[in-house]
């Protein structure tokens, strides 16, 4: 199972927030979701918690696209334009470096026409063990 079906399938609160992985590889991981209602805040716009979701998704998939179980340690986030019901979403991240123990990350959130809503950094940390292709109940 790769990175992309252990995601889509484990991380519910991201799947409870309509994200899902599109694509995923050892350079890149993208993540989409579209804008709904239940996504607005009080301007009626995208909550900013949303947009990091999806970003955060798109780090997770990139960071343990290696089979390392890696987690986020720091994290940035930069607003540029408001994103609108109905906007559906793509967040692409890169490697910055992909060092060994602490990698990092650089995502760029667009909507449909290609618009820059948000850029978001990432920084990890990769433990020495595989990720879980299934989560085990306590």
């Amino acid at each position: 199972m790769d990175i992309k079906e252990i995601l889509n399938r484990n991380d519910r609160f991201a799947a409870n927030a309509g994200c899902r992985i599109t694509e995923a590889d050892k350079q890149h991981a993208v993540a989409e979701m579209t804008v709904t209602e239940t996504h607005l805040n009080g301007g009626n716009v995208c909550q900013g918690g949303a947009l990091f979701t999806l970003a955060d998704l798109a780090i997770a998939a990139l960071m343990n696209s290696n089979g390392q179980l890696t987690f986020g340690i720091s994290n940035s986030i930069m607003f540029i334009a408001s994103a609108h019901e109905g906007d559906v979403l793509r967040a692409e991240a890169f490697f910055v470096a992909d060092h060994h123990k602490i990698p990092s990350v650089e995502v760029r959130v667009t909507n449909q026409d290609n618009i820059l809503i948000c850029h978001v950094t990432g920084m990890g940390y990769r433990k020495n063990i595989a990720v879980p292709a299934n989560l085990q109940s306590n």
